[in-house]
């Protein structure tokens, strides 16, 4: 008798089978997901819901990038085609500041109509029997999970599915001080317009840029306290948009602006510790939001939509799926939306930038996310970068990297800087054979100023055995020899000496034994501005009394004479990083309540008790700079518009530049890393108060240190890893750029390697044909 073979075990459809599928929201994101979902695999049920009726539609145009169309031609060639026909394509923008237009090309920009970007997703939709439900509210996300097997989350910057998973989703939402309105024009702009408005009540800005061959879009922003100043809260939204046409009559050349329900808001920056629970994941809006200064809103929730549906077709269940999803796009999103704040801030701060001069303002507009640069820039449109180098002072063929600078009586050649890198090398101190090749080798690297680590003021100032001194007569001898090594080998480069106390944070580990951790024994008393230890397991520090006071400045003014006598060029003072210095100026190091503590003026006066003597020594025509933490990093720590406050002090008692870092006060900090992440603050200390900065933050690109110091945002760039990295870092950043003029000079023992070596062979003939066997 036969038997019959067992049936086949159907084939585990991707993504975990699922079949079912909900999407909240019918903006463009949850429309292209449910399109894309459907379309891989045409046996899945995928509804939509959408509260508003089909031509619904908030805002006016959508811009899309080149890298997001070439992912849409990829997954639906048929949305890609229809989206190429309606296409308004340009290359310029346009910067109109005080009665000046500047113009910078290349930058190829395409846009088209919301209304008719969301007309041509229902079309697509439907096409694939995607079931579209309009004005009709979305049951509840967790309904719609117990029935579907995925629910997509696309429902906008409110998102009542992350409200309602908020314990789960973990969302951060931040409110931003300017006020903007979507407005539009019944024409279209020749470029992407940037419109500054000086009125009697503050700064405003128009951003406008076509969408249609007779349609343009046009946001107008202000700060709050502009805004109310103005009236707008008081209008409503007819009387606002013409208030508005008025405000920029010459941009629209006499033309009315229309609304849409429009409406004055502050942009929320969305975060979400996660994004997906369960079989219910965010999309778009709904998990990350970033300004529309960098028009990346659509942006995102189309690739958002492309990554989740590759995902899911990808990956083996749906857990994996998800988890992949999130694991693809937050790095993209993140980066994304650290520019995108980079854009946002810089608006709010547009006030600080309107006395540039006018090409610097454009250029300084142009790359103000650090998506453009000035080596992209010069790409795009070489013509307009050349004429910003000319009015900067650059000689033909000179990157801005490459233009000197004064402090004092101190000239640097070029605006680079090796930045203090503690080595933990020392033995009681003294600076040994190490010191002598890794800051020797830094000098002939080609840096315009090369900086000591922080040199410690006593043996108890010390943070860790392994910490460099100035505290003896042997130390400054050895530091001579150092000096003079760079002045006779590296003639040209300056030398400068950070002079530092470790307060709360001594007696510990050497950095690759234990950062931070302190000594199993051995240890040494800890002096601090409070009686606070760094981290649980440290030391407690005893309160400096005010002979303590007096002896730690005697000490500083000591050290500072044994940096003369040694040679530096360059005295900076370690305000920063929570050693002791920095611990009197944190609120959260700061608990005293003489007259040390409390304000910040008295937070301020023993740091500067300490800068006066040091500059009382140290001679008049040798610069003296202020290293300081422009925040703490954590709630209730020093602010922003602190550190404006003590870069100004510094100023007014004779500092010559503020060295500016962030952070390592607390043990408990939460940076927010990022290409330059700390340059924000050295931007707004240099541009609220005219004093010159150094700044510094992974800037690790000679472009990076062209953008910034043509855009007006630091005076000088000081790199740590990247010279760790290369100790020549910048003369192949002169090789690089094919510079070889005064401010990158080659020792003559290397000029032979001055130019980059050839890495392989170039002759090799291409395949021009293709034989069949």
């Amino acid at each position: 008798m036969a038997t019959s073979a067992p049936a086949a075990s159907p084939t585990p459809a991707p993504g975990g089978g699922a079949r079912r599928i909900a999407v909240i929201g019918g903006g463009p994101g949850g429309l292209y997901a449910a399109a894309l979902l459907k379309r891989l695999d045409p046996a899945r049920e995928v509804t939509v819901w959408e509260r508003n009726a089909p031509d619904d539609t908030f805002g006016f145009g959508v811009v899309l990038s080149d890298e997001t169309l070439g992912g849409i031609e990829h997954a639906d060639p048929a949305v890609y085609a229809a989206l190429q026909a309606e296409f308004v394509r340009w290359d310029d923008i346009d910067i109109v500041h005080r009665d000046r237009r500047h113009t910078s090309g290349g930058h190829g920009f395409a846009a088209l109509g919301r209304r008719r970007l969301l007309e041509i997703l229902h079309a697509r939709c439907r096409d694939l029997g995607v079931e579209l439900r309009f004005r009709a509210e979305a049951p509840p996300a967790a309904t719609l999970a117990a029935a579907y097997d995925l629910v997509v989350a696309a429902d906008g910057v409110h998102s009542l599915t992350r409200a309602a998973y908020a314990d789960v989703f973990g969302p951060s939402v931040t409110t931003h001080r300017c006020r903007y309105i979507w407005l539009a024009a019944d024409f279209a702009f020749d470029a992407f317009r940037f419109e500054i408005a000086e009125t009697e009540h503050g700064v405003m800005q128009l951003h406008g840029y076509p969408y249609a061959r007779d349609a343009s879009t046009v946001i107008v922003e202000m700060r709050e306290e502009v805004w109310r100043s103005a009236g707008f809260a008081e209008l409503d939204e007819g009387e606002s948009t013409e208030r508005c046409a008025k405000i920029f009559a010459d941009a629209l050349g006499g033309r009315p602006l229309r609304g849409n329900n429009s409406a004055w808001i502050n942009f929320r920056t969305v975060v979400n510790s996660r994004w997906s629970h369960g079989n219910t994941v965010l999309l778009g809006d709904a998990a990350h939001t970033a300004h529309f200064s960098i028009g990346s809103g659509t942006k995102l929730a189309v690739e958002d939509a492309l990554a989740l549906a590759a995902c899911l077709q990808e990956q083996p269940d749906l857990p994996s799926a998800l988890a992949a999803y999130e694991t693809e796009r937050r790095p993209v999103v993140a980066s994304t939306q650290r520019a995108a704040r980079a854009s946002l801030e810089w608006f709010e701060r547009l006030p600080d930038y309107l006395d540039q001069p006018p090409r610097q303002f454009a250029f300084n507009l142009l790359t103000r996310s650090r998506r453009v640069t000035h080596d992209n820039l010069r790409l795009r449109d070489a013509d307009f970068t050349r004429g910003v180098e000319r009015d900067f002072g650059c000689p033909d063929g000179t990157p801005p990297m490459f233009t000197p600078f004064r402090l004092r009586g101190l000239t640097l050649r070029n605006r680079v800087v090796v930045s203090p890198m503690d080595m933990y090398s020392a033995v009681d101190g003294v600076p040994g054979d190490f010191h002598l090749v890794h800051l020797g080798a830094r000098a002939l690297g080609g840096a315009g100023l090369v900086m000591t680590e922080m040199v410690c003021v006593s043996e108890r100032g010390r943070i860790t055995p392994g910490c460099a001194g100035l505290y003896t007569a042997e130390q400054a001898g050895a530091w001579r020899r150092v000096t003079d090594f760079v002045h006779a080998q590296a003639p040209g480069t300056a030398l400068g000496v950070q002079l530092g106390h470790s307060g709360r944070k001594g007696s510990t580990k050497l950095m690759w034994d234990g950062i931070d951790e302190p000594l199993p024994d051995g240890n040494w008393p800890l002096d601090a501005a409070s009686p606070l230890p760094y981290r649980p397991d440290s030391q407690t520090p005893r309160a400096l009394s005010r002979a303590g006071l007096n002896e730690i400045r005697r000490q500083f003014v000591e050290a500072a004479r044994r940096a003369d006598l040694a040679g530096f060029d360059l005295l900076e003072l370690h305000c920063a990083h929570g050693y002791l210095l920095s611990g009197f100026l944190s609120p959260l190091t700061n608990r005293r309540t003489d007259a040390y503590g409390g304000s910040l003026e008295n937070r301020l006066r023993f740091p500067l008790e300490v800068f006066d003597a040091v500059r009382e020594s140290w001679p008049d025509g040798k610069p003296m700079t202020v290293r300081i933490s422009a925040t703490d990093w954590a709630d209730g720590g020093t602010t922003a518009e602190d550190a404006v406050g003590i870069a100004r002090a510094f100023a007014a008692h004779g500092a010559d530049a503020i060295d500016v870092s962030t952070g390592q006060v607390v043990s408990d900090e939460r940076p927010d890393y990022g290409r330059s992440y700390q340059t924000p603050y050295a931007d707004r200390i240099r541009n609220e108060t005219g004093i010159p900065v150094i700044t510094v933050g992974a800037v690790s690109s000679w472009d990076d240190v062209n953008s910034l110091i043509l855009a007006g945002r630091a005076d000088l760039c000081a790199l740590a890893r990247p010279h760790l990295y290369d100790p020549h870092w910048t003369l192949h950043a002169a090789a690089e750029q094919d510079y070889a003029g005064p401010g990158a000079p080659w020792p003559v023992q290397y000029r032979a390697g001055s130019r980059r070596p050839q890495t392989g062979r170039t002759d090799t003939p291409k395949q021009r044909l293709t034989l069949e066997s």
